[in-house]
């Protein structure tokens, strides 16, 4: 029964790929949080906050806000050229 097998491993293989995903979001969030905790001098998780508030503020999903921020050096604010508003 070949079928039942090949689902198993597409499954697992999905299940990786989602894992190496998540993984690599955490890791840029956590360079955002590093940028700002430098930058403002506060602490993780006031850094964190500030970018759950951008995200929510924004309708910017936390990884692409924490990506922005790492690229260029700015937090995404409602308005700005980032949200395309």
């Amino acid at each position: 029964m070949p079928v039942p097998h090949a689902a198993v491993a597409f499954a697992d293989s999905r299940k990786i790929s989602q894992l190496g995903e998540a993984l690599a979001s955490r890791e840029l969030i956590g360079q955002a949080v590093g940028i700002l905790m430098e930058r403002y001098k506060i602490t993780a998780q006031q850094a964190f906050i500030l970018l759950s508030r951008a995200s929510s503020r924004s309708n910017i999903k936390l990884r692409d806000v924490a990506e922005h921020l790492a690229n260029s050096g700015e937090v995404i604010t409602p308005g700005s050229p980032a949200t395309g508003n």
